[in-house]
């Protein structure tokens, strides 16, 4: 058999061995891309001991940044959420934009909101509003529901400091500037199609009864009152502080000539340091000054950490699984191999992260494996920042498409929205899918432009 397709054989029984591990067994997907990432070593014919080197620098490289910038965010997002600031921002834009269009203030809300908190949390922490005026209004739930999904899903892929798009960008070697520039660009029309427009047109098709808050396990709380909650233009400064900072960063690299200006731009708005100013000034004005003791912001500063754990702990697989690929050479024989394929390297980043996505569910292992395969393709290739951006988000979106029964999301909203499985893949499957189509689409069309 020819040596080059051997390789390539073998990465696919890596793949392939990964997928078992995380359907079949239910194994943790920590666990699943260690032991697969073993094994591809194994197969090239990798030295034992060079095998136990691949696996401490592959994940030592990646969690030297993911697991700063995922700690740091997490911890940003649970002060924000304890303090109340997702609630203001949704309470805020919905009075700025009236009952009418309350869908867009939902969906720009989730599209704020989840860039700082995750997904799962936010939802909890939004869902009493959309039940309150679902109520008052007399409109379907999903009229005001799929917005607010919608918005929350396409800053959870596509715009840092979330930990998918960190993760590909840390593995693809790309400036987080390009990542949030182009996150934003193709999440703008994927959140207004999958959300407001699709919210209206399934809100009809599909009907189902206000849920029972009391069956939710205690899991939704009241609304807090207005009057207990931070400033509007507080949150969104605090919010926006990191994303602006890394975007000087970005265009200050590329616009200003080598000087103690460019030196601060860029110190200020590497991500370590955004991130590090925003949560200071976050434990101050959400904290300290609105009454939280030092024991109090503690404990939420440790609290944030346990979900994050895992999640950086999977990241850091994912970069094990990058590194065994490039050192056993199968990477390198997957690169030529789609070099002659012709395909747009958007086009296949987004099609390896939507075949993981479907078989196994996560989005998160799917970002990471997706991030794995591709990095070793273009590790030869002579791309430049701005299309790394555009990969990253192709595979973003390629990892939110097609949620179905084995994604966890798929149930937390079953289970918010009492909907049936058949009722959940007709609203949260297809708006995912739209939020996924949406986005690879637009980088599709800036791909034309951008070299």
């Amino acid at each position: 058999m020819n040596g080059d397709l051997w390789l390539i054989l073998i990465a696919v029984m890596g793949i392939g061995v990964l997928l078992y591990l995380v359907m079949v067994s239910k194994l943790q997907a920590f666990v699943a891309l260690l032991i697969s990432s073993v094994l591809i070593g194994l197969a090239s014919g990798m030295n034992l001991n060079k095998i136990v080197e691949t696996v401490e620098s592959g994940m030592g490289g990646t969690l030297g940044f993911i697991a700063v910038v995922v700690g740091l965010g997490a911890m940003f997002g649970e002060v924000l959420k304890v303090s109340g600031g997702a609630e203001r921002l949704a309470l805020t834009m919905v009075n700025k934009f009236g009952e009418n269009k309350a869908q867009w203030a939902l969906g720009i809300t989730g599209f704020i909101v989840s860039i700082p908190v995750f997904l799962d949390v936010a939802l909890v922490i939004l869902i009493p509003i959309v039940y309150s005026l679902a109520k008052k209004s007399k409109k379907p739930i999903l009229f005001y529901g799929i917005p607010l999904l919608a918005g929350l899903a396409v800053t959870h892929a596509f715009v840092p400091p979330t930990p998918g798009p960190i993760t590909v960008a840390k593995m693809l070697g790309v400036d987080l500037g390009w990542v949030i520039l182009f996150g934003v660009i193709a999440g703008i029309p994927a959140m207004i199609l999958a959300g407001p427009i699709f919210g209206t047109f399934i809100s009809k098709k599909v009907h189902i009864e206000m849920p029972d808050i009391a069956k939710l396990h205690g899991e939704v709380k009241n609304i807090k009152s207005e009057k207990d909650l931070p400033s509007f233009a507080l949150v969104v400064s605090l919010i926006l502080i990191p994303l602006i900072l890394i975007l000087i960063n970005t265009v200050s690299g590329v616009v200003l000539p080598d000087g103690m200006v460019k030196d601060v731009l860029t110190f200020v708005g590497h991500p370590f340091i955004a991130l590090i100013i925003t949560v200071l000034l976050t434990f101050w004005l959400l904290g300290t000054r609105r009454g939280y003791t030092k024991d109090e912001l503690q404990e939420m500063a440790t609290k944030a950490l346990e979900p994050a754990g895992i999640i950086i702990l999977i990241t850091g697989a994912g970069g094990v699984f990058k590194q065994t690929l490039i050192d056993s050479g199968v990477g390198k024989v997957m690169g030529e191999f789609m070099a002659q394929s012709n395909l747009p390297i958007v086009m296949v980043a987004f099609l390896i992260a939507l075949f993981v996505r479907v078989a196994q569910g996560s989005a998160t292992v799917a970002m990471v494996t997706g991030a794995g395969l591709v990095s070793p393709i273009i590790a030869d290739m002579s791309v430049s920042q701005p299309v790394l951006g555009l990969i990253t988000i192709a595979i973003a979106a390629g990892s939110t498409a097609v949620s179905h029964v084995n994604d966890s999301g798929f149930w937390l909203v079953n289970r918010f929205f009492g909907m049936t499985e058949k009722q959940t893949l007709k609203t949260w499957t297809v708006m995912e899918t739209i939020v996924g189509f949406v986005g690879f689409a637009v980088v599709m069309i800036l791909s034309l432009f951008i070299k």
